[in-house]
C-alpha cells in the first residue's frame, strides 16, 4: 500500500530530525509490522498530512512500547527477526524506545489538542497495562476480569485511541469509532494469545507456546483452568513458567480439546469482533468491517 510508505517516509524524516546517526541505524533494524493503527486511522480520516504524521506519530509509539516489552520479556526474536535488546543490550533497546516516545510526543505538541490528549492519554494506559502484565506475571491469574484489564490497557487502549483520533480529525463520530477501536483491540489481542498456541513457530516468528513459559495466563489456559478437575489444575499450575516436554506439550493440547477451551477463546474474539462492526454500523465504512473480519479470521 503506497499510502503506508509515506507514513514509513514521515517517521524517517522525524527520526532524521533528531540528529542521531545510531537513532537513524537503530530505526533501520526494526521489523516491519502490520500498521493496523495505521490502517485505521488512514479508512477513518482518509490520506492527509494530518493524518499520515498521526499514522508516523502512533506508529513510533507503538514501536517504542514493543522495544521495552523485548527487554521485559527477555526476547529475542519479534516478526522472525532479531530483537534490538538480542543485537545489542536491554540499555540500547530501553533508550531507543524513549526516543522514539519523546520524539512523537514533541509531534504531537503540535497536533489538535484533543488528538494529542486522547493519545498521549492512551500511552499513559499502555504503561499502566505493562506494569499489570509483569505484576500478572508473577503469580498464576485465574482472573478473566484482570486479563481483560490488562490487554485492554496494554494492547486495546492505543488502538482506541488512534480510531478515536481519526474520527476527530475527519469530523466523524468519536464515540463510534472509539468503542469499534476499543473492540477491535480486544479481539486483536485475543486472537495473538490465541494463535501463540495454535500457530509453529515460524508463522509466528517466535517460539510456539511461549506465552505460559513467560507467565501469561491467557485466555485459552484461564478457560481450561476454570473446566479442569483439581487434579487437572494443579497440573496445570505446575506447568506453570516451565519449559515443557514433548509429552507435557501433548497433556496441554489435549486439556485445551477436553475443556474446548481454544474453539471458546476464538468464539470470544468473534463476539469482540461483532461489537466493534456494530458500534460503526451507521458509518457506512465497509474497509472497517473488513479490517475485522480480517483479522478474527486469521488462521487458528
Amino acid at each position: 500500500m503506497e499510502i503506508l510508505q509515506k507514513v514509513q517516509e514521515q517517521i524517517l524524516s522525524y527520526v532524521k530530525e533528531i540528529a542521531d546517526d545510531k537513532s537513524l541505524e537503530l530505526l533501520g533494524l526494526l521489523p516491519n509490522g502490520k500498521m493496523l493503527r495505521s490502517k485505521l486511522i488512514l479508512k477513518i480520516a482518509g490520506a492527509n498530512e494530518e493524518s499520515i504524521k498521526l499514522c508516523a506519530v502512533v506508529e513510533m509509539i507503538h514501536a517504542a512500547s514493543l522495544l521495552h516489552d523485548d527487554v521485559i520479556d527477555d526476547a529475542t526474536t519479534r516478526r522472525g527477526k532479531q530483537t534490538i535488546n538480542a543485537l545489542f543490550d536491554n540499555k540500547t533497546s530501553i533508550m531507543f524506545g524513549d526516543i522514539l516516545y519523546s520524539k512523537a510526543f514533541t509531534e504531537l505538541t503540535k497536533m489538535d489538542k484533543e488528538v494529542a490528549y486522547t493519545i498521549s492519554n492512551a500511552v499513559t494506559l499502555l504503561s499502566v497495562g505493562e506494569l499489570l502484565d509483569v505484576e500478572l506475571s508473577k503469580i498464576f491469574n485465574t482472573s478473566y476480569d484482570k486479563y481483560l484489564d490488562m490487554i485492554y490497557k496494554k494492547t486495546a487502549s492505543l488502538i482506541e485511541a488512534s480510531a478515536k483520533s481519526a474520527a476527530i480529525l475527519a469530523n466523524k463520530n468519536r464515540d463510534n469509532f472509539a468503542l469499534y477501536g476499543k473492540n477491535l483491540g480486544l479481539a486483536f489481542q485475543m486472537v495473538d494469545d490465541i494463535l501463540d498456541i495454535t500457530e509453529d513457530s515460524e508463522k509466528l516468528g517466535k517460539p510456539a507456546m511461549l506465552d505460559f513459559v513467560e507467565g501469561k495466563v491467557t485466555i485459552p489456559y484461564l478457560f481450561t483452568y476454570e473446566r479442569s478437575n483439581e487434579q487437572d489444575k494443579t497440573k496445570l499450575e505446575n506447568f506453570y513458567k516451565k519449559e515443557l516436554s514433548n509429552d507435557e506439550t501433548l497433556w496441554l493440547k489435549n486439556q485445551f480439546s477436553t475443556t474446548n477451551a481454544i474453539q471458546d477463546s476464538i468464539a470470544l474474539a468473534q463476539k469482540f469482533g461483532s461489537n466493534a462492526i456494530e458500534a460503526i454500523k451507521d458509518e457506512n465504512n465497509e474497509d472497517l468491517v473488513l479490517i475485522m473480519k480480517a483479522m478474527i479470521e486469521r488462521d487458528f
